[in-house]
């Protein structure tokens, strides 16, 4: 790897599975650079196309990934987690490489708590994205979530016909909802100050912060 520039965030991607080739990929489309890591060269030839450091390691020892110069990067991502044994052991090759922030693909609980207790931060791509559909299924007009806790979450939320007409001050959000609203998109344009009188027009959406069961309420009145 080319001796990263101090301001320039560089990302490692260590499997290039969909999930791993999914994020190279729309981390080189923004103009990011990146280290990937892969054992099979069919997909690291893929990977050569959008960006020019990529390596085929068939052992992912400590030795080879900072060969790779895994050991330069800012952000791992690791995504690897169908072998939980090599998503492990990885995971503390990384660490002890230095690197400040690791992010590792789970596909378990019990493998995301050990990750989570070796220091990474822990995804679940299939598990959110089955609490998204969800979601959808249950609150067609809810367009997307960000879980913070088990009962918490940030929402966005579409404004129907049933909404259209509704002014923040008639709706009386926080009081009435213990919600509070962060974001209104409105003709295309994203206001975050906005005056109680504002009136929702049917096809706007607002993002909300607060308890699940106070946006599910919320989100059937509009």
């Amino acid at each position: 790897m080319k001796k990263k520039k101090s301001s320039i965030e560089v990302y490692g991607i260590i499997g290039l599975g969909r999930f791993g080739f999914a994020i190279a990929s729309e981390l080189a489309a923004n103009g990011c650079e990146l280290v990937v890591v892969e054992k099979d060269e069919d997909k690291a030839n893929l990977a050569s196309e959008f960006t020019e450091n990529v390596y085929i390691v068939h052992a992912l020892t400590q030795e080879s990934l900072m060969r790779a110069g895994i050991h330069e990067c800012d952000t791992v991502i690791i995504g690897i987690a169908e072998k939980i044994d090599a998503c492990i052991l990885t995971t503390l090759h990384v660490k002890r490489l230095g690197v400040k922030r690791i992010i590792v693909k789970a596909n378990s609980q019990e493998q995301g708590d050990i990750l989570e207790m070796m220091g990474a931060e822990v995804v679940y791509p299939e598990r959110d994205m089955a609490v998204r559909l969800a979601h959808r299924l249950i609150a067609p007009n809810l367009l997307e979530c960000i879980e913070l806790s088990e009962d918490i979450s940030i929402m966005e939320i579409e404004i129907t016909d049933k909404g259209a007409g509704h002014s923040i001050l008639s709706l009386d959000v926080r009081k009435n909802y213990n919600l509070n609203i962060v974001l209104i998109k409105h003709e295309q344009n994203l206001l975050m100050d906005f005056s109680p009188s504002f009136e929702f027009a049917k096809g706007d959406t607002i993002t909300v912060i607060g308890r699940n069961e106070n946006i599910r309420r919320l989100e059937n009145v509009l």
